[in-house]
């Protein structure tokens, strides 16, 4: 639903990824966006073309007016941001923001983030909560502090997460919604209808660190269902990686997509069963069947294709 909008109820966006244009979209559609604060253009890929944050992209597209500071602190960018006279100011997927920032609006700064806090705050909520196998996640709206992911909740949407659901897919199903428990939010502050809860610190919470390549590497000696979560959880980004030691040779590799097989064996962890046109990799309670994968070298694939060309030594194990 669209809501009318009220001249009074202006905003200023920070944000940055995919995650964020849908948030962007929604706020856009109903309330006034004066202007949009996003990362710096930057050089990416193997031309080290320069390019545009997801983010500046819409505003370029939608006629937004565009702040790019290298310095949050900067006090030309204070003293631009407190010219919008803005009542509110929203954050969706950007960095940590200094409280002479945060504390400017009349109404505070609300942050939308991808669990249900206090559970998994930090950088990639979305991630563990399927490498944990946990059955439901969600998004919580809350007001920014001095701690990151503390302040006080004004509203969260549960959902119940599916048994083989990846982190791709369900990233693409929380900023929809997200993205409208952020207008339910918005309109509650501006009309000065909502109640705070406290985030409860009492008991032990879970967390989403940083993804690193030393906790996105795959460990051959867990069970096989802990490492289909953890595959399923890095898929598409940055995908759980290995190594494959093969003719005496060490290969990096990452597996995006994979089945399990719960069944007692005899083999090392690691070991490599090929069986007609797939390879199964024993774990500590079955086997991992991968289904997409990327040898050094190679391009992503499935692993029908690989066998077609690529071989195996007898004796070729995953570390």
């Amino acid at each position: 639903m669209i809501m009318k909008r009220n001249n009074n109820n202006n905003i200023i966006f920070f944000g940055t990824t995919d995650f964020a244009v849908a948030s962007l979209e929604k706020l856009n559609t109903n309330f006034n966006v004066k202007a949009v604060v996003t990362s710096l253009d930057k050089p990416a890929g193997r031309g080290l073309k320069i390019r545009e944050s997801k983010v500046k992209k819409y505003a370029k597209q939608h006629g937004l007016q565009i702040l790019q500071p290298s310095n949050l602190k900067d006090p030309l960018f204070l003293e631009v941001l407190n010219s919008f006279k803005c009542q509110l100011f929203v954050v969706v997927a950007f960095r940590m923001l200094p409280k002479s920032v945060w504390n400017m609006p009349k109404f505070g700064t609300v942050n939308l983030h991808a669990s249900i806090l206090p559970n998994y705050r930090g950088a990639a909520p979305i991630n563990w909560v399927i490498i944990n196998a946990e059955k439901e996640t969600g998004v919580t709206t809350f007001f920014l502090n001095e701690n990151i992911d503390t302040g006080d909740i004004i509203d969260l949407k549960k959902t119940t997460i599916c048994p083989k659901e990846t982190a791709g897919e369900l990233h693409e199903r929380l900023k929809i919604i997200g993205s409208e428990l952020l207008v339910k939010t918005t309109k509650s502050i501006f009309d000065k209808k909502y109640k705070l809860i406290p985030q409860q610190d009492s008991y032990s919470k879970k967390t989403a660190p940083k993804l690193t390549k030393e906790n996105c590497k795959i460990n051959w000696f867990n069970n096989s269902e802990r490492i289909f979560n953890k595959i399923r959880g890095l898929n598409p980004n940055p995908g759980a990686t290995c190594t494959l030691i093969n003719f005496k040779t060490e290969l990096k590799v990452i597996i995006y997509t994979c089945e399990i097989e719960i069944c007692k064996n005899n083999f090392n962890p690691g070991r490599i069963i090929i069986e007609k046109k797939k390879i199964k990799i024993s774990t500590n309670n079955g086997f991992i069947i991968p289904l997409e994968i990327k040898i050094q070298g190679k391009r992503k694939m499935y692993i029908q294709d690989l066998l077609n060309g690529f071989k195996f030594d007898e004796n070729a194990i995953f570390i």
